[in-house]
C-alpha cells in the first residue's frame, strides 16, 4: 500500500513514520517540498507521487496568527484539502485528514461526539472546518487536540523551558480539554486505516484537564526523571488574565469512544503517555 504523508516534518508526520506498519509503502512531504498554497505545484506532486491513501498532517496551526492571516490559513487547510480529495477521486483513492477540537465552540458541558454541530470561534477553526467539508464519505476524518511530541514545539516542552527559567508561572485554569501524545494519535490513524474504516473520529488521551493540571503534572513527572531541578510556583489564572488575539474554546473534551470500538483497544490516560514522552524528551539530551 502506498501511501503519502503531508506535513511530514511535523510532530505528527514524525510519529506517523516512525510507527508505520512494515507492510507500508511511505512518501514524505513537507513545506519544503511542495508549497501547498500553490495548486498546481501540489496537483502535479501528487500525480508523480500517485499514492493509494494520503494521510494529511499538514496545516497551518498559527492560531493567533490566523485572526490576521485568515486566507493564508484558508489556503493550507481548506483549498489544499480538496485538492487532495480531487486526486484520490480520480485515483479511486482515499484521504485521511486530521482536523481539530477548535471546530467546535466550546459551550459543551461534555466530550464532543464526532457528530456534534460544529461552531468555530476563531479563524483558525473555521479554516478547519472548511477543510472537513471538502471529505467524502469514503474518507477519514480525525480530530484530535493540545498535540505534543518530544523534540517537538509545544505546550509540555514550552513549560519544561519555562519551568527551568523562572521561579514563578500562572498558567490559564479555566480552558479545558485533553492532551493527545502524537505517538498514539498516530497509532489510532494507522489502525483505523487498517480496519478499512470510513467517516468521522476523534482521538485524545483519556480524561480532562485544564492547562493548568496538566502544568502541574508535567513539573511533577518532569522533576522525577531529572528533566527539572526543582518545581516552580505555578499559579492557575483565567483566560481574560491572558488575552489572546484567537479566541479558544473554554471546553474541548472530544469523545473518543467510537474510534476505541472501532479499533478494540483501551483508551490510554493522559499521564500516562506524557510519562513516555517525557522519557523520549530526556533521551533527546
Amino acid at each position: 500500500m502506498r501511501v503519502l504523508i503531508t506535513g511530514a516534518g511535523g510532530q505528527l508526520g514524525r510519529a506517523l513514520q516512525a510507527t508505520a506498519p512494515g507492510t507500508v509503502e511511505i512518501s514524505a512531504i513537507d513545506v519544503d517540498d511542495v508549497d501547498l498554497t500553490d495548486a498546481a505545484m501540489l496537483t502535479a506532486r501528487l500525480a508523480v507521487e500517485a499514492p493509494e491513501i494520503i494521510i494529511n498532517a499538514a496545516a497551518y496551526t498559527a492560531v493567533d496568527r490566523a485572526e490576521e492571516e485568515e486566507d493564508l490559513a484558508l489556503a493550507i487547510n481548506s483549498d489544499a484539502v480538496a485538492i487532495m480529495v480531487e486526486a484520490m477521486e480520480q485515483s479511486g483513492g482515499k484521504l485521511v485528514h486530521v482536523s481539530t477540537d477548535f471546530v467546535f465552540d466550546g459551550t459543551s458541558s461534555q466530550a464532543y461526539q464526532p457528530d456534534d454541530a460544529r461552531a468555530p470561534i476563531s479563524a483558525y477553526g473555521r479554516t478547519k472546518a472548511a477543510g472537513e467539508d471538502h471529505l467524502r464519505d469514503q474518507d477519514i476524518l480525525v480530530r484530535t487536540a493540545w498535540v505534543y511530541a518530544a523534540g517537538g514545539a509545544n505546550f509540555v516542552r514550552t513549560m519544561i523551558r519555562l519551568m527551568k527559567e523562572r521561579d514563578e508561572l500562572g498558567v490559564v485554569a479555566d480552558q479545558i480539554g485533553a492532551p493527545t501524545w502524537a505517538t498514539g494519535l498516530a497509532t489510532t490513524i494507522w489502525g483505523l486505516i487498517e480496519k478499512g474504516a470510513a467517516g468521522t473520529f476523534h482521538h485524545s488521551d483519556a480524561g480532562e484537564i485544564s492547562w493548568y493540571d496538566f502544568a502541574v503534572a508535567i513539573a511533577e513527572e518532569a522533576q522525577q526523571i531529572g528533566l527539572i531541578e526543582r518545581i516552580p510556583t505555578i499559579k492557575p489564572i483565567t483566560t481574560s488574565d491572558y488575552p489572546t488575539p484567537a479566541t479558544r474554546p473554554a471546553f474541548s473534551v472530544l469523545d473518543s469512544s467510537t474510534t476505541r470500538t472501532v479499533l478494540g483497544d483501551t483508551h490510554t490516560p493522559w499521564r500516562e503517555n506524557l510519562r513516555a514522552m517525557l522519557k523520549e524528551e530526556k533521551a533527546l539530551g
